[in-house]
């Protein structure tokens, strides 16, 4: 029998109380209206207010909060000058310790609704104490107004640009070296792109910093064509850079009519291409495209939980979507052989010069995808645990198939998704989980991090 088509009980611009349920997981507040689903921005639960329709289609709808009857006993001031404008930090008005709840939440919805996962294992969370001024890597959108150059976030769903002078997420030279960079703009009148008719110079910027040791990295993502002279002539010059802690600048060329954040070709302007960050006693070489974890005081967390977890049987691992070696140097460190696989040659590149830099030969490291790898498993070599931290996309549909043919006893799967990672997981039935961890990488966010360990349940 076919489904009755819902009515919609709602207009756009009407206004009628809603009160918070709970939070979907995009972090924006759920509640119902006559049997329909509204999603509120900024709403959290226990909130009760007046808010006007600005969004209806058959299934759901989205209200913004006018007026506030009742509060909820979570919120909190958020520090954001342009919360909740800007899209990136959607969790910033609520308490702390709620936050973590919800992440967990999260990830129970995601295995046991997604996924049909009975969870038999407790998810523990692992919670940040820096909670603000956390990220090393800053990666700005551009657009221009009255003449003067903005420089920050998009606002949320749109490719509106949300000026800011600060971020309160991001460690305070990235912003210092954004602001600085502001100011050289402004002065020599650099042209902005414009992506709606593909002219303009300047689309992107991107500062890399590392607390350990001091050093930064700045792009610019820029169409072909040249800065102007006199600007070329300030920006590099040294003694500004070397105040500032910049060890190179460089500038990536995208083309491109897409929404993709770099191009295919990077060129060195000053300095070096890459910048030297240090975790515990390793060295990292990091280029603009590595991929590196963004919350340094976290990531040692994460690590120390793979390695535990690793040690616990030891033996070969493979370390698939290595990026630039973060995980596979961690275990190297403590003697365990790691391959670690990546798809990014310049990654890899990055890695192999890290495991010189610390001396640490029992780490190997091959480029190429892991489908690839993973058909032609003797590429590779044995192991006792693979490890995968794959995209938000998660893995595809030929690892996860592949996966329970390499009958390695060991699984870990670190995820920020975790609705492929439910997906994946259920498709896994050779593997029983064993451990779940919410690890906090993304204070204020609602983005969500998880590490699991699985072992295999039959025999080989």
């Amino acid at each position: 029998m076919p489904k009755e088509k819902q009515t919609i009980p709602v207009n756009l611009g009407d206004h009628v109380e809603l009160r918070v349920e709970t939070l979907a997981s995009s972090g924006d507040g759920l509640c119902r209206h006559e049997g329909y689903t509204l999603f509120v921005p900024t709403g959290l639960p226990g909130d009760v207010a007046r808010c006007e329709i600005v969004k209806t289609t058959p299934r759901f709808g989205v209200a913004r909060a006018v007026e506030f009857s009742e509060k909820s006993a979570d919120r909190v001031t958020a520090p954001c000058p342009v919360f909740p404008e800007c899209g990136g930090c959607k969790l910033q008005h609520l308490d702390y310790g709620q936050q973590m709840a919800f992440k967990v939440q999260v990830v129970t919805d995601a295995l046991e609704r997604i996924g049909k996962i009975g969870i038999s294992v407790p998810i523990e969370s692992v919670p940040a104490e820096r909670t603000l001024h956390y990220r090393n890597k800053g990666s700005f959108a551009l657009s221009h107004k009255g003449g003067k150059p903005r420089i920050g976030f998009y606002k949320q769903g749109t490719h509106e640009v949300v000026d800011s002078a600060t971020c309160d997420t991001l460690l305070e030279p990235v912003n210092t070296i954004k602001e600085w960079v502001r100011g050289l703009m402004q002065q020599h009148r650099l042209s902005i792109y414009h992506e709606k008719n593909h002219k303009g110079l300047v689309r992107g910027l991107v500062v890399r910093h590392s607390p350990e040791t001091g050093q930064s990295l700045l792009a610019f993502v820029t169409t072909t064509g040249e800065f102007p002279q006199k600007f070329t002539e300030q920006l590099l010059n040294r003694k500004s850079l070397i105040d500032l802690g910049i060890v190179g600048v460089v500038r990536n060329i995208n083309n491109h009519k897409t929404n993709a954040i770099l191009g295919d070709t990077t060129k060195t302007l000053w300095g070096q291409d890459f910048l030297t960050d240090r975790l515990g006693d390793l060295e990292f070489q990091l280029s603009l495209t590595s991929f590196f974890q963004v919350n340094p005081f976290q990531t040692v967390k994460l690590y120390d939980i793979i390695k535990e977890w690793v040690l616990q049987k030891p033996g070969p691992v493979v370390d698939a979507y290595c990026g630039n070696g973060g995980i596979s140097l961690w275990l190297a460190k403590s003697g365990v052989g790691v391959t670690g696989v990546e798809e990014s040659a310049e990654s890899v590149a990055d890695a192999k010069q890290s495991s010189q830099r610390n001396d640490l030969p029992n780490c190997r490291f091959v480029t190429g995808t892991l489908e690839r790898f993973l058909a032609d498993p003797e590429s590779i070599g044995p192991a006792q645990t693979l490890i995968v931290d794959p995209p938000r996309k998660g893995c595809s549909e030929e690892v996860i198939d592949a996966i329970p043919q390499l009958k390695v006893e060991r699984l870990i799967y670190v995820s920020c998704n975790p609705a492929t990672l439910a997906r994946d997981l259920a498709r896994l039935s050779d593997y029983a989980i064993r451990a779940i961890k919410v690890i906090d990488m993304f204070p204020q966010t609602a983005h969500v991090e998880t590490a699991v360990l699985l072992e295999r349940t039959l025999s080989p």
